[in-house]
């Protein structure tokens, strides 16, 4: 019996990259899931790829009406929510603060703030009918610390906001068994990696105590973990995962 077994998602950005690994892996271990992404050929045959268990739906994680367009999706099909993976994310320009334009920084929040407050907020509904839910929220080490190697202020302030917004959904809706953790990845060899640094990281291998990248599948293996009854007294907590990039 798989770890999941019997449970739905909902897996944003799963397109590509960590959220595609996510979608596998928890098919892998017994879940339904329901796959959104903006690319919707690619998410599409991703869901193919994983047959009946998987539902694509082209999705703006900046919209709600999208979001209430999935949520109502995710029921119809499969009768409940029992996990958000709030993953869909986007890295903006590189450039100093002064240089950023408003609109860029607007964007990024957008997506990567605006996106994970506007997916808590769909399917907390369905989650205090059942009394149960678990919500997973990537940030990123940039959300622990200023970034490594090239000025990002937009990405830095969405990733920080995930926390907060974790930790304030974790006290309002723990009394309903709904346990909501951020995860903070390092250096992951994903599509966004590889535009924000190159295909070896850059100088990242020099500033990583275990001195390698990582792999998308080592970050499902936490997100299935805190997807399942076996993080059952884990909740407002920052998971990070990036071979100790932060200890100092």
């Amino acid at each position: 019996m798989g770890r999941l077994e019997g449970k739905t998602a909902i897996i944003t950005g799963a397109a590509r990259g960590m959220g595609a690994a996510h979608a596998r892996g928890f098919v892998r271990e017994g879940a339904r899931v329901v796959l959104t992404d903006q690319r919707a050929d690619l998410v599409g045959a991703l869901a193919e790829e994983l047959g009946s268990a998987a539902l694509a739906m082209e999705h703006d994680v900046a919209s709600w009406s999208g979001w209430q367009d999935v949520t109502r999706e995710a029921i119809s099909c499969f009768s409940k929510i029992d996990i958000l993976v709030n993953n869909a994310g986007i890295l903006g320009p590189t450039a100093p603060l002064a240089e950023l334009e408003e609109a860029e920084y607007a964007r990024v929040c957008a997506v990567n703030q605006h996106g994970i407050f506007l997916g808590m907020k769909a399917v907390l509904p369905s989650m205090v009918a059942e009394q149960r839910g678990s919500i997973v929220n990537v940030s990123s080490i940039s959300g622990i610390v200023a970034n490594y190697g090239f000025p990002n202020a937009a990405y830095v302030a969405s990733k920080f906001a995930v926390r907060g917004l974790t930790k304030a959904a974790a006290v309002e809706y723990g009394r309903y068994n709904i346990r909501v953790n951020s995860v903070h990845p390092g250096f992951i060899y994903t599509p966004m990696m590889v535009e924000a640094a190159g295909e070896e990281g850059g100088d990242a291998t020099s500033m990583i105590p275990l001195g390698r990248i990582g792999t998308d599948e080592e970050v499902t293996n936490l997100a299935i973990f805190l997807a399942s009854d076996e993080s059952s007294y884990i909740t407002g907590a920052e998971h990070v995962i990036d071979a100790g990039m932060t200890i100092q």
